[in-house]
């Protein structure tokens, strides 16, 4: 692994976010009248261009914890969450669009509530916040793992129950991992998907647990039929199940960095997490020189992710 994938999978999931900020909720008709095509402000939140919300920030805090402690303590990373409900980890100093079942886990755990039983654990409780902010947990096993074996997966789960334990955002956490590991360990595009995604479901058909909840996720086992889809066929809601779909499509059915996240935004609804999370993927695959230079630029706080990155590659010991 190098230092510039570390970046590109950062950045690229960070200006995902930021591109979608402003138009968080507008419909996917609104946008097709005006589509977003590069870093804006305002928004239903008035934030500046370049902000980001609470994927990035819940992301850099489990980047974070994870360089500052070299394993992944259940422990810290609450503690870093609630250091970012304090403001820290912000583009403005404030924080803002919390989601709902990440700030009840929050506040379980805030009354005394172990990590690993912070989290919901209900139907209700399957909303993306657990996979928004997943993907530091690919590149620590990417460094530590030669392969997604049992105990990578259930590591992936413990990070997603933190804030959501029930096993539809399990799962979803688990694909987005597969498909980033097969990435960072040198695969391409089609190979890490279809690999990422066979060994996925290859894990979840083992396990008797995940048999029932495992069959939510049939349009995503089926490759060639998920990239077949058109735009009417795709729900870019804040469902995990909606979001997983939404930006696996978006990640599979484009070739660059900027095509990938531009078509995530203009879905509409929940525009900001859909764009996050393909594009860490799309940063991943096609690399720190294809994210456009402007939108690398427009980013609030860049020194803040690259000190956050560095340290991250110093505790890791990773060289260009």
């Amino acid at each position: 692994m190098k230092r510039d994938q570390i970046k590109a999978m950062i950045y690229g999931h960070a200006i995902g976010d930021a591109l979608g900020v402003p138009v968080e909720f507008q419909t996917r008709e609104q946008l097709l009248r005006n589509p977003v095509k590069g870093m804006q402000s305002g928004g239903t939140y008035n934030m500046p261009a370049g902000s980001w919300s609470d994927d990035t920030s819940m992301t850099l805090c489990v980047l974070d914890s994870l360089a500052e402690k070299g394993k992944v303590d259940f422990e810290d990373i609450m503690q870093h969450f609630m250091r970012w409900l304090d403001s820290e980890y912000t583009p403005t100093g404030k924080v803002f669009d919390v989601g709902h079942g990440t700030m009840k886990s929050l506040m379980r755990y805030k009354k005394g509530a172990l990590p690993l039983e912070s989290g919901g654990r209900s139907e209700r409780d399957n909303g993306n916040g657990s996979l928004m902010r997943i993907s530091p947990i690919s590149l620590y096993l990417a460094l530590t793992k030669e392969k997604m074996d049992d105990e990578a997966v259930e590591l992936v789960h413990k990070v997603s129950s933190l804030t959501h334990a029930h096993p539809r955002s399990l799962i979803a956490c688990g694909i987005y991992t597969f498909i980033a590991f097969g990435l960072l360990k040198g695969k391409g595009v089609s190979d890490a998907v279809t690999e990422g995604i066979d060994g996925a479901y290859e894990y979840y058909s083992e396990h008797s647990e995940f048999m029932l909840e495992k069959e939510m996720y049939d349009r995503v086992w089926n490759l060639r039929r998920l990239k077949a889809l058109q735009d009417a066929d795709i729900r870019s809601s804040g469902y995990v199940i909606d979001t997983l779909e939404a930006a696996l499509w978006c990640f599979i059915t484009t070739k660059s960095y900027r095509a990938c996240v531009l078509k995530a935004v203009n879905l509409g609804e929940d525009t900001d997490t859909v764009a996050a999370i393909a594009g860490g993927l799309a940063g991943l695959a096609y690399g720190w020189y294809d994210i456009q230079e402007d939108w690398k630029k427009d980013l609030l706080r860049t020194d803040f992710i690259d000190g956050l990155c560095d340290k991250f590659s110093d505790r890791f010991h990773i060289v260009n």
